[in-house]
């Protein structure tokens, strides 16, 4: 890890490393498909034999109540943002345009302000970044990962259709 100062601003550069982040998502089931770029790792995540949805939710629905209880992990629907973490989240869509349920996109951010912390006020480190990675694949598959409002990241599992009359 190094820090970047950039006028009176102060930046943690994480150095994530590729493999580490393929390893991790190998381990927990996922087929993954790895980018590097300057300022973040994407990841394009897949389970190909999973017959159900991954367990990403909508946090709003009452039906969902459950799932909302268990989960460790929230995602802002408006931006995909992981809360308290560099992670963002993506749904993949298919060639018609729907989400993929048994696939996502994750994107890790190398630049942080000095300032970020995650949840405990613990300070960020590469190994914490893959701890809470690792965490985050295993709640995607067994615990759930809720998703509060927005449009932009759609649920995949639980009830997922909006209630009313379709267009």
């Amino acid at each position: 890890m190094q820090v970047l100062q950039a006028g009176n601003q102060r930046y943690l550069l994480l150095e994530l490393e590729t493999e580490l982040v393929e390893r991790i998502a190998t381990q927990s089931g996922f087929a993954c498909k790895i980018e590097d770029y300057p300022r973040s790792i994407v990841a394009e995540l897949s389970m190909e034999d999973r017959k159900a949805p991954l367990l990403l939710f909508d946090a709003a629905d009452p039906g969902n109540l459950g799932w909302f209880s268990r989960c460790q992990f929230y995602v802002d629907g408006q931006t995909g943002a992981v809360l308290q973490t560099p992670i963002s989240l993506a749904n993949l869509k298919d060639r018609g345009g729907r989400s993929v349920p048994n696939s996502v996109r994750l994107q890790i951010a190398k630049e942080l302000p000095e300032s970020f912390r995650l949840p405990g006020k613990q300070p960020v480190t590469e190994q914490v970044v893959y701890s809470v990675l690792a965490s985050l694949l295993q709640a995607l598959l067994e615990s759930g990962v809720g998703v509060c409002g927005g449009t932009v990241v759609r649920p995949l599992a639980g009830r997922t259709e909006a209630i009313g009359p379709r267009s």
